[in-house]
């Protein structure tokens, strides 16, 4: 039997501002799945079916049915082998799986009253809804590191639950995706404030690339965090750490952030470009459906630029 050890003031600090992000997490969840839905219909209203006849319609491989996937899929005479059910995969469906990694760390939560939502509800909507219209469009999407890929009309539902239990778990949530090698021709959407270190932000994608996985990353930002539009005294704390900046006449400071930020972006660009991964920013007082027109267009067309 474990013996069991009083937490240190620290230990039980960070226990309680996870359990604080879960309950927030829980809080937006169902509003996303909603907005999801919504935004996701009304992009998709009027839009044309994808062709995947010729190249492509060969057999590639039989997966496990998983559970939500019509029944009319399911390839009898393998499945009567043993005691599961499998789906034959066709070439096309093994080449255009996507992973979806939305950031949900602490820093993601932040809000200015420039902005239409925080950086967390815009990436949650943004991933909810490209699942949903990626599912319609005939794609399996999965959430790196939590669900097998999805090929399920309830895929918007299914990715909030395994989101809301991973934000349970004892950990504070990444700043950056899983370290998972994804297989060749898979593609991956990654939706982050990317206010991380580019070494560390490189290194993770050519994990992700390895295999020859290529996709794009959203770096969603709040105006404020673009702009940097304060004067006189100011106070800065950082969510991730008990780091705080005062600065005075901050009006001061702006020229050169901006040039950092410049220089961050065009860092963490270079990056995706070598590892065949095309690089967003989205700000947070835009509209939704930008960029979820933008990545719709991306995806369909196979493009990284």
């Amino acid at each position: 039997m474990n013996a069991a050890r009083l937490l240190t003031p620290g230990e039980r600090r960070a226990a309680f501002g996870a359990r604080e992000e879960a309950h927030a997490l829980a809080r937006r969840l169902p509003r996303a799945v909603i907005a999801a839905r919504d935004i996701a219909a009304s992009i998709l209203h009027g839009a044309h079916g994808r062709r995947r006849a010729g190249v492509g319609d060969a057999f590639w491989q039989f997966r496990q049915y998983a559970a939500g996937e019509s029944a009319a899929r399911i390839d009898w005479r393998r499945s009567a082998r043993d005691d599961r059910l499998y789906v034959r995969e066709r070439e096309w469906e093994a080449a255009h799986t996507i992973w979806l990694w939305i950031d949900t760390s602490a820093s993601m939560a932040f809000v200015s009253d420039l902005a239409m939502q925080s950086k967390l509800d815009r990436a949650l909507l943004t991933g909810l809804a490209f699942a949903e219209m990626m599912v319609r469009a005939g794609e399996r999407v999965g959430l790196m590191g939590l669900t097998r890929a999805l090929s399920s009309r309830d895929v918007i539902e299914r990715f909030a639950e395994s989101l809301l239990m991973e934000e349970r778990a004892d950990h504070a949530p990444p700043e950056l995706p899983p370290a998972l090698a994804l297989a060749p021709r898979a593609r991956a959407l990654i939706l982050s404030d990317c206010l991380v270190d580019p070494a560390a932000f490189a290194a993770r994608l050519s994990t992700l690339a390895s295999r020859g996985a290529s996709g794009h990353v959203v770096a969603v930002a709040d105006p404020v965090e673009e702009t940097f539009p304060f004067s006189g005294h100011v106070e800065l704390r950082d969510v991730d750490s008990p780091a705080v900046l005062r600065a005075g006449a901050a009006q001061s400071w702006r020229a050169d952030y901006i040039a950092r930020l410049r220089s961050h972006r065009a860092a963490l660009a270079d990056t995706c470009r070598a590892h065949g991964f095309g690089f967003l920013v989205h700000r947070t007082d835009r509209p939704a459906s930008e960029v979820l027109i933008a990545l719709r267009g991306r995806f369909e067309a196979g493009a990284t630029a």
